[in-house]
């Protein structure tokens, strides 16, 4: 592999990145056509059931896609789905090399794609910026590999770690420019998810402001069903969707009645009284396809995610205020670790100011 090679790729998956938000449960796809050593053709994944990217760069290539690269960010598709198969696009169009960042584990796809294109005498190479292209399509990844959805946990604190006060209020810790950011990631996921607690608390809409390329569904954690049916989030439930997450012993009458109300009600197993099952949960999300998954707290629910070993992202916004209080929560409630040698250290770690807050974002 060349300098080029590596940069044309690059350039794959930066195009790949529009797609984010639009094309889940389906991955981010960013593809380049090279001739000549130079670009003739780019596409990217733009929407869901829509062309793959594949076929929007060769369509942009033309007839210059005959003896060209073609550098793409996934293995191809060999598969009829909502699309055709991009490796019949390929052999049609006479590429003569395939570069691909990462292999596709889609059960229909797993290798094939790539014996497919090899059996009709295309090159192909697979592994070219592959770390990069892996970790840009992580939700993707998690949700065939797992069978569950990729779950952020986000939350705003004071200096010294709060997320409240002692009274409760937390509003507002992080400044307008942080709760943007906030807004931005919102409409990019399937599910926003806050415990019971938070509910009572501040009676949030959970909603993203502008609305993103996603409407997600709220969720709400509460195994005995005390969601309030004056509460924004069941007022507004039949135009956009809540889904309580209650444990068998929830009050028949007040499940009928968030049901009468438009919520969607789901009962779950529970793995200590009182606290709805984090597996179990996640399971049903990955069934329902979803790929993303905003959890917004309150600090139990933080622990039980953390417990379960349940978190892949962070989002931490850090105000340069003080709280102090030994009853003010902190993000992660529960017991936590016994040695600091069992925490969990973020990978991938970046860091912003944004408008003196401090935005941290890393990795498991």
């Amino acid at each position: 592999m060349s300098a080029n090679d590596e940069r044309w790729m690059a350039r794959a998956i930066e195009l790949a990145e529009r797609g984010r938000g639009r094309v889940e449960p389906n991955p981010l796809v960013g593809a380049v056509v090279v001739r000549d050593g130079r670009i003739v053709g780019e596409g990217w994944h733009q929407r869901y059931g829509e062309a793959h990217a594949e076929i929007n760069a060769l369509k942009a290539a033309g007839d210059m896609s005959q003896g060209a690269t073609i550098y793409v960010t996934l293995e191809p598709c060999c598969h009829h789905g909502k699309t055709p198969p991009c490796t019949d696009a390929l052999l049609r169009a006479g590429v003569a090399r395939v570069v691909a960042a990462i292999a596709d584990p889609f059960p229909q796809v797993a290798g094939r794609g790539a014996d497919q294109l090899r059996e009709a005498s295309i090159a192909v190479e697979i592994g070219l910026l592959g770390d990069e292209a892996a970790r840009q399509n992580a939700p993707y990844l998690r949700l065939l590999c797992s069978g569950r959805p990729y779950v952020h946990a986000k939350w705003a604190m004071s200096l010294d770690g709060k997320i409240a006060t002692r009274t409760g209020d937390s509003r507002w810790i992080s400044n307008e420019a942080s709760r943007r950011i906030a807004h931005e990631l919102r409409g990019r996921m399937d599910g926003i998810l806050v415990g019971i607690g938070t509910v009572l608390a501040d009676d949030p809409r959970l909603t993203a402001r502008p609305p993103g390329p996603r409407f997600p569904t709220r969720v709400v954690l509460d195994a005995t069903a005390k969601l309030p049916l004056a509460s924004k989030l069941v007022q507004t439930a039949r135009e956009i969707p809540v889904l309580v997450a209650v444990a068998m012993g929830a009050e028949t009458k007040q499940v009928d009645a968030l049901r009468g109300a438009g919520c969607e009600v789901v009962v779950f197993p529970e793995a200590n009284p009182g606290r709805i099952d984090v597996s179990a949960l996640l399971q049903e999300f990955g069934k329902r396809r979803w790929t993303n998954l905003l959890v917004e707290g309150g600090s139990q629910v933080f622990a039980a995610f953390f417990e379960s070993d349940a978190i892949d992202e962070v989002h931490a916004f850090m105000a340069p205020t003080l709280v102090g209080g030994r009853e003010a929560p902190s993000p992660l409630g529960g017991l936590g670790v016994a040695a600091m040698g069992d925490a969990l250290r973020l990978q991938e770690v970046q860091m912003r100011v944004v408008d003196g807050d401090v935005y941290v974002r890393g990795v498991r």
